[in-house]
C-alpha cells in the first residue's frame, strides 16, 4: 500500500507541477466546473424530451437517481469513512494551487464520481443508439478527473476510484433503467 501511495503523489506532482501550460492553465480549471457543461447537460435533457415527450419522465428521474447515489455514496460515505487529506491541504506537499481548495477530504473525488456515473448512465442507455457519443461521453468524464488532479485538489487515485465507482453506479442505474423503462426507447430505436 505504502508503493502505490508513493506512486499516487508522484504522479500527482508531475500532474500538478510539471504540466504547466497557458492552455492548460486556462482550460482545465473551467472543465471541473459544473456550470461550464451546463449547455452539455441541456443538450441531452432536451434530445431526450424531444424524442421521447412523456415518456422522458423515467429517463429524467434515473439521471436523478444516479446522480443523487454518486454524489451521496462518495461525498458521505466514502469521503468520511477515509478521511484522506487534499493535496492541497497537505502541508509537506508544493501543491500549485489553481482553485480555491476546499476543506472536504479527497477519496474518492466526487467530481470523477459524480461525471462518471451520468456518463456511464448516458453511455449505457442513449450510446446504444447514438454510438458516436460514447467515447466523448467517456473522454469527458476523465477530463473532468485530470482536471482536478491538475488544480490540486485530488490524488490521481482518488480520481481513478471515483471514476471506477462512478461507473458501477450508472451501470446499476442504467440495467435497473433498461430492465423496467426500456421500451420507453422506442422513439430512438424507430
Amino acid at each position: 500500500m505504502d508503493t502505490i501511495l508513493s506512486w499516487d503523489v508522484t504522479l500527482f506532482k508531475i500532474i500538478n507541477g510539471y504540466t504547466s501550460s497557458a492552455l492548460l492553465e486556462a482550460v482545465l480549471p473551467w472543465l471541473r466546473n459544473s456550470l461550464f457543461w451546463i449547455p452539455l447537460y441541456t443538450f441531452f435533457v432536451g434530445l431526450v424530451v424531444f424524442n421521447l415527450g412523456k415518456k422522458s419522465y423515467w429517463f429524467l428521474m434515473f439521471i436523478i437517481l444516479t446522480m443523487t447515489t454518486s454524489d451521496m455514496t462518495s461525498s458521505r460515505l466514502i469521503k468520511n469513512s477515509f478521511k484522506r487529506l487534499r493535496p492541497c491541504n497537505t502541508e509537506s506537499l508544493a501543491v500549485i494551487e489553481r482553485v480555491h481548495c476546499g476543506a472536504g477530504y479527497s477519496f474518492t473525488s466526487s467530481h470523477a464520481t459524480n461525471h462518471f456515473a451520468l456518463s456511464s448512465f448516458l453511455v449505457f442507455t442513449l450510446g446504444i443508439f447514438l454510438k458516436r457519443a460514447r467515447p466523448w461521453l467517456w473522454l469527458w468524464a476523465a477530463s473532468v478527473g485530470v482536471a482536478q488532479v491538475f488544480v490540486g485538489v485530488h490524488y490521481p487515485i482518488d480520481v481513478l476510484c471515483g471514476g471506477l465507482l462512478g461507473t458501477l453506479i450508472g451501470w446499476f442505474w442504467s440495467s435497473i433503467f433498461w430492465r423496467y423503462y426500456g421500451h420507453t426507447f422506442n422513439a430512438f430505436s424507430g
